[in-house]
């Protein structure tokens, strides 16, 4: 507070003089006062005595005082809780200030829950340990046998088997196990043309074919022709060998059309074994349409290009073969498991050939 030149006994003096019928101009000229000042003294002072106007002003300074000192503590109060707040401290040692100022300060319980921050259900609170072992032993012995499968799939094949635990728990343990694989982010393209696929109806209405290739740890490259069902996404056919001509796709195809019946079409790329003269008499002596994409074009061919990703990266890049045995021996185990055990999210999260035989439980092939 600021202070005044004025004594209290002359601001009383001041005011008694002008209570005498003295005029206010003269007084405040006399004493060296601004009129506005002395009609300040008098809203604030009129009617008090000397020791009256002491008190005030020193209660004045203690109220001054004692609100320094508030914004002060109020100042300090803020800078702890940001300390003792839930973002800075773990439950743990937020639970240790408890104890401290319950022990040290005296505080009660309550009050040293409110000074810290933390409920008190929370510093009660005991855990309880997990029993994880059956949900290890599951996720391992899936992964031990699918290496290359996400947390997706790993849910998806859960559910599937009808397995208790749920999503969250799953994900838990997968992450304690640090299984959870890096994700590359999607590539940001400009908005371009689609041209959906025209999916099949029912089964061995349309295969789609398409090659891919690959190498040995000797260097030794191979190919692979694949064949799958456009209907359900079944894999129907992996023919591997360091060549395949198109005689070599004409048997494997004939080998097909003997197990399942000809499809009314064949959804291929432009490669010289799908433009060959033989494959085409031999698709129009069977009654099936080859149908070739536009030059350029592999989304419409996509089925089997999505079919080929997933068969690269669960198969190809995720084993060191020797010989082409090892590469056909593996490639058989992979395309049972994905037909008949690996959920498919496209058909309701099942494996292809249990979606056929649900939607067509007479078709047997």
């Amino acid at each position: 507070m600021k202070k005044t030149r004025f004594s209290e006994s002359q601001i009383v003096a001041i005011l008694k003089e002008v209570e005498l019928d003295a005029k206010v101009g003269e007084t405040c000229r006399k004493h060296g006062v601004s009129e506005p000042t002395y009609y300040k003294w008098k809203s604030q002072y009129s009617g008090m005595t000397v020791p009256h106007l002491s008190q005030l002003r020193e209660l004045q300074d203690e109220n001054a005082r004692l609100k320094r000192m508030y914004a002060d503590l109020a100042l300090m109060h803020n800078a702890l809780k940001d300390v003792v707040g839930p973002k800075a401290l773990t439950p743990e040692r937020r639970e240790m200030v408890v104890q401290s100022l319950m022990a040290e300060h005296g505080m009660s319980e309550r009050r040293a829950c409110s000074a810290s921050g933390i409920a008190r259900s929370t510093l009660r609170y005991r855990p309880v340990p997990r029993d994880d072992s059956g949900v290890i032993a599951f996720i391992q012995g899936h992964v031990a046998l699918n290496p290359r499968h996400g947390f997706d799939l790993l849910y998806d094949s859960a559910r599937h088997q009808k397995q208790p635990w749920g999503k969250t728990v799953l994900w838990r343990v997968y992450c304690q196990l640090r299984l959870n694989l890096p994700r590359r982010g999607k590539k940001r393209l400009p908005t371009r043309i689609k041209q959906p696929l025209q999916a099949a109806s029912q089964p061995n209405q349309g295969w789609s074919c398409d090659f891919m290739s690959d190498a040995l740890w000797s260097g030794r490259r191979f190919r692979t022709f694949n064949v799958i069902d456009e209907y359900n996404r079944e894999g129907l056919r992996i023919e591997i060998d360091t060549s395949l001509p198109a005689a070599r796709v004409i048997r494997a195809l004939d080998e097909l059309v003997e197990v399942r019946g000809a499809p009314l079409s064949i959804r291929l790329d432009n490669g010289p074994e799908f433009i060959a003269n033989a494959l085409a008499e031999w698709a129009q002596s069977k009654g099936i349409a080859l149908n070739h994409i536009q030059p350029g074009k592999p989304t419409q061919n996509a089925y089997v290009e999505r079919f080929n990703k997933t068969y690269r990266t669960e198969v190809l890049d995720c084993y060191v073969f020797d010989s082409l045995h090892e590469v056909r021996q593996m490639t058989e185990d992979w395309l049972h498991r994905y037909n008949h055990h690996r959920p498919h999210e496209s058909l309701g999260r099942i494996p292809p050939v249990e979606y056929r035989v649900k939607q067509f439980p007479n078709l047997y092939f």
